[in-house]
C-alpha cells in the first residue's frame, strides 16, 4: 500500500484521538508531510518504540502504541500462564494518556496491570516489576530527547530491557496486528472495577526509597557537612523522589530551580533536557550567581541519568563528565567499604566497555573484580540477575555508563538517578568534611592513576552508499588491522563480532563471552585505546579514544594524535 493510500485510510478510520484528526486534515494535499508520516512503521526493538508524536505509522500515537501493546499482549499470553505487567510514565506530552491506553489493551487481553498513579522515574518501573513479580514492564518516555518525541520502553520479568530475542519475537506479533481492527481494548473504569488494572500508590515509592537508602555508606555525614545543593529535575520525574531521598539522608539545603521544578513535557527552558550538555545547567548556573551552593545536580526527564557541576575553590562551577563521576563514585564506595570492613572479598564492579578505563585501575587497587560489558544498561542488569541467581547479589558494588547512567544496589536493573543523586551528595559531603571539593578528589585520582581523557567522535556517511561505505571500513579494520595507531603499538584486538580477543604479541586468541556486536577495540601501549563501532541504524561510525597522560595537557596531545589517526582510518 502506498503512502497516500495509507493516509486516506487513516483519514477515514483514525477517529479515536481528535488530535490525530486535526493533524491529518491539516496535511491534506501535502505530499512531503504525508510521506514523512507514512513511509514506514515505527520499529520495535530492545529499546521498544521511539518517535515524534503525531499522526501516522511513523509517529507515536494512539494506534501505534495500541498496536505495539496488542503485540506485546500476544507475546505475554504465549509465554506466561497468568501474565501481569507494571506500567510507568514520565512528564512527556501524552505519556500519561499512552500509559492508560496501553493498560486498557492489556486488560482486554486478560493481563493484570499495575499502573503508577502519577509520573515516576524509570528505575521505579524496574523496581515495581520485581516487587510485584510481573511478567513484563512498560514505561512511556523518550529519555532526554527533545519535546516532540515520546517512546515506549519494554522490560522483561527480570526488570531490565528486553533482550534481542524477546524484542524480535514481540515485533513479529506486532507486525500481525491491524491498526484499526486488530487491537483489543476495554473501558478503563471497568478494568479497574474488575481488578484488571490496579494503581500503585505511595507505598511502592516508599518501598523503592527504602531500598535506595540502604546504599548509603556514611549515614549522617550530610548533616555534619552542611552541604548545599541546587537541583533541577528538568521538568521531569525526579522532583519528588530525589528531594525525598536527599531529605532522608539529611541534605537540608536543597534549592530547586523554579522554572524547571514541575512536570512540563514542552521543556520550555531547556529544549534538549540532557544532563550531558551544558545547556541543561543554564538555569541552575544563573540561580547559583546568588546562591553559591556546593553542588549543582540535574536529572533527565525520566530520572535515570544525572549530571553535576561542582563549585571550585575560586567560586566557578565546573561540569564533570559521566566518566569522572563514575570513577569517583566507584573509588568512594570501594575506599569507604574497605575502611569499614564491609567490602566483600568477591566484590564486583562493572561498566560499559566504552567508558573510562580509570575505573578498572581503581578497582584493581581494592582487589575488586571488574567487568566490561557491551553498551546498554540491560547487560549490567543481566549481570546482577546472574549474581542474584548464584546468591552473590551483595558482591555487586556498582555499574555505570559514560552517558551519565549509574546504579548501586540491586533494587533496580536499570540506571537510577535517584540512588546516584543520593550517593553523589553523600560523597560530596564526605569530602567536604575533609576540606575537599569533588574537583579536588578527581584531580587526586588523576595524580594517582594518570590522566584518562575520553573523547567520542562521530563520522557520518550520507546517501545510499553510506551504509556500504561503513561496512567497507569495518571490514577493512577487521581484516587488515593496523599494527600501530599513531606512535602506539596495537597490543590487543578485541573483535566483538567474531568474539575473539587476540594478543598481537603472541598471536593467541581468547573467546569474548559477550553477545556478538559489530565493534572493534584496539588496546594500545601505555593504556591508550581506540574503539570503533557503527551507531545502530544511523549512517555513522563512532570512534572512542582513550588517551592516558601524566597530566591533562599530555593526555590532550596523545588524544589529538589518536583522533588524527582515526580520521585517516575512516576514509
Amino acid at each position: 500500500m502506498d503512502t497516500n493510500a495509507l493516509y486516506n485510510e487513516w483519514l477515514e478510520k483514525a477517529t479515536a484521538d481528535p488530535d490525530l484528526r486535526k493533524e491529518l486534515e491539516e496535511i491534506k494535499g501535502k505530499d512531503d508531510e504525508i510521506l514523512d508520516r507514512f513511509y514506514r512503521s515505527l520499529e520495535f526493538g530492545t529499546a521498544g518504540l521511539r518517535g515524534v508524536i503525531g499522526a501516522g505509522t511513523n509517529r507515536m500515537n494512539y494506534y501505534t502504541v495500541g498496536r505495539a501493546t496488542q503485540g506485546l499482549s500476544d507475546f505475554l499470553n504465549k509465554h506466561f500462564e497468568s501474565p501481569s505487567i507494571a506500567i510507568g510514565y514520565d512528564s512527556r506530552i501524552k505519556s500519561e494518556y499512552f500509559s492508560k491506553e496501553a493498560a486498557k489493551v492489556l486488560a482486554a487481553n486478560g493481563i493484570k496491570v499495575y499502573l503508577y498513579e502519577e509520573l515516576e522515574p524509570t528505575p521505579c518501573l524496574s523496581f515495581a516489576i520485581r516487587h510485584f513479580k510481573t511478567s513484563s514492564g512498560i514505561i512511556l518516555t523518550a529519555s532526554h530527547n527533545p519535546a516532540k518525541y515520546n517512546g515506549y520502553k519494554c522490560y522483561n520479568e527480570n526488570g531490565y530491557q528486553m533482550t534481542d530475542e524477546e524484542a524480535e519475537e514481540t515485533y513479529g506479533y506486532i507486525q500481525q496486528v491491524d491498526y484499526f481492527t486488530g487491537i483489543k481494548t476495554m473501558d478503563f473504569d471497568e478494568a479497574v472495577g474488575k481488578g484488571l488494572i490496579e494503581f500503585m500508590g505511595e507505598e511502592i515509592i516508599n518501598a523503592f526509597l527504602d531500598e535506595v537508602i540502604k546504599q548509603c555508606v556514611n549515614p549522617g555525614i550530610c548533616e555534619k557537612a552542611d552541604l548545599s545543593v541546587i537541583y533541577t529535575p528538568l521538568n521531569g520525574t525526579g522532583n519528588k523522589p530525589v528531594r525525598k531521598i536527599l531529605d532522608r539522608i539529611g541534605v537540608e539545603k536543597v534549592y530547586v530551580v523554579p522554572e524547571q521544578e514541575n512536570p512540563d513535557g514542552n521543556f520550555p527552558t531547556c529544549p534538549y533536557p540532557n544532563p550531558e550538555i551544558k545547556q541543561a545547567f543554564e538555569c541552575a548556573l544563573k540561580m547559583a550567581e546568588n546562591n553559591k551552593s556546593d553542588l549543582l545536580l540535574a536529572t533527565d526527564p525520566d530520572c535515570d541519568r544525572v549530571g553535576i557541576a561542582v563549585r571550585s575553590n575560586d567560586g566557578e562551577y565546573q561540569l564533570m563528565t559521566g566518566n569522572e563521576v563514575g570513577a569517583m563514585l566507584l573509588n568512594y564506595l570501594l575506599s569507604c567499604k574497605k575502611e569499614q570492613g564491609t567490602l566483600a572479598p568477591s566484590s564486583i564492579a562493572v561498566k560499559s566497555f566504552v567508558s573510562t578505563d580509570l575505573a578498572e585501575a581503581i578497582a584493581k587497587k581494592y582487589n575488586c573484580t571488574f567487568k566490561n560489558l557491551l553498551t546498554g544498561f540491560k547487560y549490567i542488569g543481566e549481570l546482577i540477575t546472574q549474581l542474584e541467581a548464584q546468591g552473590k547479589s551483595k558482591d555487586f558494588v556498582m555499574g555505570f555508563e559514560e552517558s551519565y547512567g549509574y546504579l548501586a544496589g540491586t533494587h533496580a536493573r536499570d540506571k537510577d538517578a535517584v540512588v546516584a543523586s543520593m550517593l553523589i551528595c553523600e560523597m560530596a559531603a564526605y569530602y567536604k568534611t575533609q576540606g575537599k571539593t569533588l574537583i579536588d578528589v578527581m584531580n587526586g585520582l588523576y595524580d594517582e592513576f594518570g590522566y584518562y581523557l575520553n573523547i567520542v567522535k562521530s563520522y557520518t556517511f550520507e546517501g545510499a552508499s553510506g551504509m556500504e561505505k561503513m561496512a567497507e571500513i569495518m571490514d577493512g579494520l577487521r581484516n587488515n588491522a593496523p599494527k600501530s595507531i599513531s606512535d602506539y603499538k596495537v597490543t590487543k584486538i578485541d573483535d566483538y563480532k567474531t568474539s575473539l580477543s587476540t594478543d598481537t604479541q603472541t598471536g593467541k586468541a581468547a573467546e569474548i563471552t559477550l553477545p556478538k556486536s559489530n565493534v572493534i577495540a584496539y588496546a594500545l601501549t601505555d593504556g591508550n585505546k581506540l574503539i570503533v563501532r557503527p551507531s545502530g541504524p544511523e549512517p555513522k561510525i563512532k570512534a572512542y579514544v582513550t588517551a592516558v597522560g601524566k597530566d591533562k595537557s599530555s593526555a590532550e596531545i596523545i588524544a589529538d594524535r589518536l583522533l588524527q589517526e582515526a580520521d585517516s582510518l575512516m576514509k
